[in-house]
């Protein structure tokens, strides 16, 4: 191997074809779906998204804007792997969505002359970050409606049935020596594996040629203080290949199967207490509690690839799901569609259903909690890391309070928040000096 190598070489190793998408696109696809709204063509405001694991839970809060609004809201879901696709086919009718989203810089590049400004918007002001507004032309055209975290899911129950405990588990020769140890004794605890498969199939693959290829990336970059080198050298490739190498050997299934292992088989696995880890994200919440799971079950740990200081190292997390409005509509559906997204994150009706039904936060200042509620932890954590790292989301201030460039904003990294969110389940709550947001930093193909 040559000592250096550029981007698309790296790329090309990893097998990140789909890269552009990052976290939220590719990494939302959860289970297959096709499109299906909520009302007729006539609605005033047309929703596409992207999330088929929550299609019902929009569905939900739409009914719940009519009953209290009055104000019909279409909702259409584009199949698994096909956005882009389906908005390009829905943008050239007659009755286009009025709110659309793009996963970052990359995708705004695209569809920036479709885009209405957001910057002076009700919506815009509720916002926790500045840095979570996606800008072009000093103008806010996307406002990031969701931070999403991903890690190594673990099932507590069988992680402790092991006699092992989280918290114990903080770099990779820990978790490798637990995972390693209940690979062994797998048919004492009743498992087929420590790790859930991880298939090769495209409906799983991006797991690994995206979300944990970030890893050997940002610490590079980290070590080199440099994200504007056009070259990557490669110096944690050997980390990522032993984690991967990980979890190949200490799996549900045999090495030979992984090419036709699909992501529906590595959740099924999980969710039937087949395997004790599963790495993904926070929008598996929906799938995993569906088939059953309950938070009492579920906690998520770090993905550890063996680096000096990792015991300090948190979540991947960060933004990749922005709301767009469309500069095509009229005057009065881009007024009631900025009034829809607006009651989205500040009535207690629609952030409860994306806390406690999808699973995920809305990072807006009135994104009410329920004191009651299991889930009123913060995800996002005040600076306490002990060893600075980069800033949130896509284009989040670095260190030094510098913005971030568009051409290295495609991926979901390690790092330290620069605010608090409310409504966070409690599943992915807790250890806050190692649960740290993220900035994505993955170079796009095209570049």
């Amino acid at each position: 191997m040559k000592n250096e190598m550029s981007r698309r070489q790296f790329l090309g190793f990893a097998g990140s074809a789909a890269a552009v998408l990052g976290l939220g696109l590719v990494g939302c696809g959860g289970s297959a779906g096709s499109g299906s709204s909520a009302s007729g063509d006539a609605a005033e405001v047309y929703f596409l998204q992207f999330k088929p694991e929550v299609d019902k839970e929009w569905k939900e809060i739409a009914k719940a804007y009519k009953k209290e609004k009055g104000v019909e809201v279409k909702i259409v879901t584009a199949a698994s792997n096909t956005y882009e696709e389906k908005l390009k086919s829905e943008m050239s009718k007659s009755s286009a969505p009025t709110l659309f989203q793009v996963n970052g810089p990359t995708g705004l590049k695209n569809w920036k002359d479709y885009c209405a400004d957001l910057s002076d918007t009700k919506l815009r002001g509720e916002l926790i970050d500045d840095s979570l507004a996606l800008q072009s032309d000093g103008k806010d055209l996307g406002i990031d409606w969701v931070q999403e975290s991903y890690g190594i899911i673990y099932n507590k129950e069988l992680l402790e049935k092991a006699g092992y405990k989280a918290e114990d588990i903080n770099s990779f020769d820990k978790l490798k020596a637990c995972a390693d140890d209940i690979q062994a004794r797998k048919d004492e605890l009743g498992v087929d594996g420590a790790f859930t498969s991880a298939g090769m199939d495209d409906s799983s693959s991006w797991r690994y040629t995206t979300h944990l290829a970030n890893l050997p990336l940002y610490y590079e970059f980290e070590k080199e203080h440099n994200q504007e080198d056009d070259e990557i050298k490669g110096e944690y490739l050997d980390n990522f290949k032993q984690i991967f190498d990980l979890y190949i050997t200490d799996s549900t299934c045999d090495p030979s199967q992984l090419a036709s292992k699909t992501g529906d088989d590595a959740t099924n696995e999980f969710a039937t207490g087949k395997a004790v880890f599963y790495q993904n994200g926070s929008w598996a919440y929906a799938d995993l509690t569906k088939a059953g799971m309950t938070d009492d079950q579920l906690g998520m740990l770090p993905i550890y690839i063996g680096v000096d200081g990792e015991e300090n190292q948190g979540l991947c997390s960060g933004g990749e799901n922005y709301w767009c409005v469309s500069s095509q509509a009229s005057e009065d559906a881009q007024k009631a569609t900025e009034d829809f997204m607006y009651w989205c994150v500040t009535s207690d009706t629609a952030t409860s259903i994306i806390a406690d039904k999808m699973g995920l936060t809305a990072p807006f200042k009135s994104a009410k909690e329920t004191p009651t509620s299991s889930r009123s932890r913060p995800l996002l954590w005040p600076r306490t890391a002990r060893r600075p790292l980069l800033g949130t989301s896509f284009t989040s201030p670095l260190r030094s309070g510098r913005r971030t460039s568009s051409r290295l904003s495609s991926l979901m990294l390690p790092t330290t928040p620069s605010g608090t969110a409310s409504r966070t389940p409690s599943w992915m709550a807790g250890r806050p000096r190692r649960l740290l947001p993220s900035k994505q930093l993955l170079p796009k193909l095209s570049d």
